[in-house]
């Protein structure tokens, strides 16, 4: 099923066949900040503004994002069309800077596997490992090898990829996560 989606995803129309939703493992495996641990999570990442302590600036990740769109060979070039995100997020200790750890992932529109669905299980995730309710380590896992399967598990099977009318929606978690 996994294999289908993402097939189906690199043959989404005006995006080309070099491109899907989740990154190429081999160039985009994920890579981990190593100043958060299970140990330091609550002076780090539970930390209310900790990320933008650690965000690298626009003047990095702007040309990167430009640099993969050529190289990984995708065929729409906009790159408004693409959040230069981190496969594990800041926020659940991702490397900042890593291009191991980065990737221009498509917006793509609403009802769509996107970027915005993908902000919508990190903020499930953080909430939940914050919690204690679920380990950083596995959090960080699941962000790696396929954050769609994450959102179906603890989102739903839909995917809601709708630009939040205001950048906080993104961050509210679903009203009852299937555990």
């Amino acid at each position: 099923m996994r294999w289908i989606l993402i097939v189906l995803a690199m043959m989404v129309p005006g995006l080309g066949w070099a491109q899907s939703v989740l990154p190429d493992r081999a160039r985009t495996p994920g890579a981990i900040n190593p100043a958060v641990t299970a140990a330091t999570i609550d002076t780090t990442i539970c930390v209310r503004g900790w990320t933008q302590t650690v965000r690298p600036p626009v003047s990095y990740t702007e040309p990167l994002k430009k640099r993969q769109i050529r190289t990984f060979g995708y065929a729409d070039r906009r790159p408004w069309h693409y959040e230069e995100d981190h496969l594990i997020p800041l926020d659940l200790g991702g490397s900042p800077a890593s291009p191991l750890n980065l990737w221009p992932e498509p917006h793509l529109g609403a009802g769509a596997w996107g970027s915005y669905a993908k902000d919508r299980l990190e903020a499930v995730m953080v909430r939940l490992v914050c919690d204690h309710r679920v380990g950083l380590r596995r959090a960080q896992a699941m962000m790696a090898r396929d954050w769609i399967a994450g959102y179906r598990r603890y989102i739903g099977p839909d995917p809601d990829n709708s630009r939040p009318h205001r950048w906080h929606e993104a961050w509210q978690p679903a009203p009852s996560p299937a555990w």
